[in-house]
């Protein structure tokens, strides 16, 4: 399996810990004057770090991981589109994209997602070029099937034709199914 994470060339970097800060998932940190990758498992591969180097000194390396290491879709962390990468092995065949308070109202979420892959984002909250990452995600990865639970609400509304547009885009054939759930928890089809 591959693996996205970054580079830091130690000759280019100057030590501004700017990368640092603009890694939120706490991967970065200076040591001895240089910016380390220090935990590697918490680096998402998305890349915050990357536009945040004046030197140029962060780049994207794909690596072959040990299949094992990988998250299930039982287990599957992280969940937040913001965190997702499109390089995640487990993002093939069937995936749930859920807004966030689905998991708030539902009863037995667990049961429903079926070891599926599950993305939750805010269509209301999220920033609109957060939802660039759907569309590479479908376009990217072997999903055929893509099931969006949303709230019966109209912001949420939103989601759906945010998923319809990235399959158009995608130009692929891929299945999609609207699962709506009201305030009371309660699934409609």
């Amino acid at each position: 399996m591959i693996l996205r994470t970054i580079h830091i060339d130690e000759n280019s970097c100057d030590g501004c810990g700017l990368c640092v800060k603009a890694c939120h998932e706490g991967a970065l940190r200076i040591v001895n004057g240089k910016a380390r990758l220090v935990n590697e498992s918490l680096c998402d591969g998305i890349g915050d770090c990357l536009p945040a180097c004046p030197r140029d000194a962060i780049s994207f390396i794909e690596k072959d991981i040990v299949p094992n290491l990988m998250a299930v879709p039982s287990s599957q962390w992280p969940i937040k589109l913001a965190l997702i990468s499109p390089a995640m092995p487990l993002l093939k065949g069937s995936i749930i994209i859920a807004s966030d308070c689905t998991g708030f109202v539902m009863d037995h979420i667990k049961d429903h997602i079926s070891n599926r892959p599950m993305l939750i984002c805010c269509p209301k909250l999220e920033p609109k070029e957060r939802f660039d990452k759907i569309y590479k995600i479908l376009a990217e990865t072997p999903i055929d099937n893509v099931e969006v639970l949303r709230m019966d609400i109209p912001c949420c509304s939103v989601l759906t034709k945010i998923i319809i547009d990235a399959i158009d885009k995608s130009g692929k054939q891929i299945e999609l199914k609207e699962t709506i759930i009201g305030r009371d928890g309660r699934v409609f089809k």
